[in-house]
C-alpha cells in the first residue's frame, strides 16, 4: 500500500541512477582535465631535458656542421641527443661549428 505523496521505488531509483551519471559525467570529466595536464608536463619536462643537451645538424655541401642546443628550433629533430662530452670534442673539429642564434657553447662552462 501506498502513501499518498509518497515517492516511488521506481521513481527513487530513476533520480539515483541520473545522480550516478551526473557524478560519473564530472569524474570523467576531471579524468580529461588530468589526462591534458599530465600531458602537458610530460612535454614540459621532455623540453626540459633537450634544453641541457644538445645536437648536431649535419653538414651541407655548402656549410659546415652545426651543434645546436637540444630545444633549438632551428633544427627541430628529436632525440640523437648528445651529452657535454661528445659537444665539446666535436666543437673541437674544424668542419663543426656552434650554431649562432642558440649559441650552444653557453652551456659547456666546466663544471
Amino acid at each position: 500500500m501506498s502513501v499518498p505523496g509518497a515517492i516511488s521505488d521506481l521513481d527513487k531509483n530513476r533520480a539515483l541512477a541520473d545522480w550516478l551519471e551526473w557524478q560519473l559525467r564530472k569524474v570523467r570529466g576531471r579524468i580529461r582535465e588530468l589526462e591534458i595536464k599530465e600531458e602537458q608536463e610530460r612535454r614540459r619536462r621532455e623540453q626540459a631535458h633537450a634544453a641541457l643537451r644538445w645536437k648536431i645538424q649535419p653538414q651541407r655541401s655548402s656549410s659546415a656542421a652545426l651543434v645546436h642546443c637540444g630545444d633549438c628550433a632551428l633544427y627541430p629533430v628529436e632525440g640523437g641527443f648528445l651529452t657535454r662530452e661528445e659537444v665539446v670534442i666535436a666543437l673541437a673539429e674544424p668542419d663543426i661549428e656552434a650554431c649562432q642564434i642558440c649559441k650552444p657553447e653557453t652551456g659547456l662552462q666546466p663544471q
